[in-house]
């Protein structure tokens, strides 16, 4: 009898072990998934170029790619705001205040993202309702719009994102420190380049541009797929229970 007891209580004791375990490792994959979901809209640099046309709001034809390309934004920035509820619970341990403001950050990311939407919309319904070339000037300063919250929401935001994020992950050893290292370092070049388009020394479309947002997509995309194949580490897991 009394071996039977201690069995079960072994049994047990083990079990509430694992759970907190499991449930971070789900919490990991959801996260990793919504994270390379964000890379989605990479696509709307080529969906958005028949946008740019200085005469597209007078033009003809379908606009089944500026429409797809804001989709897919809407799905990044509903994903991005995701992110940042989803790893909450597990990066408040560390600090609530930067778990909570990651989440407000990325709220005001998406906030942009729906904003530059609207822009590309309303371009697109103009076309649509054939308003031709009197209304020339609205859709260009529509599509210039766009991409100066393009500019601010996903070039200058970002760069606090992962700071916040690159910063509590190092803090935690939740992952490995050198995929948090990416993050905050990468913060610094895309400030950088966002300062140096808004100067108009580089051109918000130039290699420099993108070159500046090498490390924060490598440090998104790393750990997407870090979570997604191995979780968060589960030494740090079980030495904060």
């Amino acid at each position: 009898m009394y071996t039977n007891v201690n069995r079960t209580a072994i049994v047990s004791v083990t079990m509430a072990e694992h759970v907190p375990v499991t449930a971070f490792r789900k919490t990991a994959l959801v996260a990793g998934v919504l994270y390379l979901l964000t890379f989605v809209s990479i696509p709307t640099l080529v969906l958005y170029k028949s946008i740019h046309v200085p005469d597209y709001v007078a033009g003809s034809g379908r606009n089944t790619a500026a429409i797809t390309g804001g989709l897919l934004e809407i799905i990044v920035a509903l994903a991005g705001i995701a992110t940042a509820i989803i790893l909450y619970p597990v990066l408040r341990k560390q600090s609530e205040g930067l778990a909570l403001g990651l989440v407000a950050s990325r709220i005001l990311e998406a906030g942009t993202m729906f904003v530059g939407v609207a822009f590309i919309l309303s371009a697109v319904t103009l076309r649509q309702t054939g308003a031709g070339t009197d209304t020339l000037a609205l859709g260009n300063a529509l599509v210039t719009l766009y991409d100066r919250i393009f500019l601010l929401g996903q070039s200058c935001i970002p760069a606090l994102n992962d700071l916040l994020l690159g910063f509590l992950l190092y803090q935690s050893r939740l992952v490995p420190r050198a995929l948090s290292l990416i993050g905050i370092i990468g913060a610094f070049p895309l400030i950088a380049g966002y300062i140096a388009v808004l100067f108009g020394v580089i051109g918000q479309h130039d290699a420099l541009a993108g070159l500046a947002a090498l490390l924060v997509a490598l440090f998104e995309f790393s750990l997407g797929i870090y979570l997604i194949v191995k979780g968060f580490r589960p030494a740090v897991i079980t030495a904060d229970k």
